[in-house]
């Protein structure tokens, strides 16, 4: 009788294992706080436009990266990441997953993305910006700076991008201010 109770918890347990994820979530909770990385670029684009901010978007490979996770750990699950984020960016994430399925509407977008910004490897984060041209419907994207890996934890993450994001915004200004 004991044997059979056990079988009959043991079975569901190991299913419940096999079939969770061993994968870093979208939402990842960081000292109380939590991070979320969209994933469509299209609602990225509607809160970048709305608040000014460029979109972060993070070519990873969630399940299989050594690099993604590692940058992850030591920059994006951090306290003053999300602090940073918060103020500075919309974060999106697109994800190139070996082992998970993905919807394929999200794995066309994903993959249209990294060819328009020739995405070689992984991690891989792009900083642009999106306009909608009202006539045709059709984006414009308009890269800023490309980035990956850097040692040194979010600080230095943060203000390296800080920088690019402050180039750019040079460059539209002094664009700007040589037009007639």
């Amino acid at each position: 009788m004991n044997s059979l109770k056990y079988a009959l918890f043991s079975v569901p347990l190991i299913i419940a294992l096999w079939l969770t994820p061993f994968h870093a979530a979208k939402v990842k909770k960081t000292d109380g706080t939590e991070l979320v990385w969209l994933t469509s670029v299209e609602e990225a684009q509607k809160i970048s436009e709305k608040t000014g901010k460029p979109i972060f978007a993070n070519f990873t490979g969630s399940d299989w990266c050594g690099w993604c996770h590692k940058l992850a750990r030591e920059v994006f699950n951090t306290p003053e990441f999300k602090t940073w984020s918060d103020k500075n960016v919309v974060l999106l994430e697109l994800d190139f997953p070996r082992n998970k399925v993905m919807d394929e509407k999200l794995k066309a977008q994903n993959n249209s993305l990294m060819q328009f910004f020739q995405v070689q490897g992984f991690p891989t984060i792009w900083l642009f910006t999106m306009e909608m041209d009202k006539t045709n419907k059709k984006y414009t994207i308009n890269p800023i700076a490309k980035t990956g890996y850097l040692s040194g934890g979010p600080k230095v993450y943060t203000e390296s991008v800080d920088g690019m994001i402050k180039q750019y915004k040079e460059k539209v200004k002094e664009a700007k201010a040589s037009k007639p």
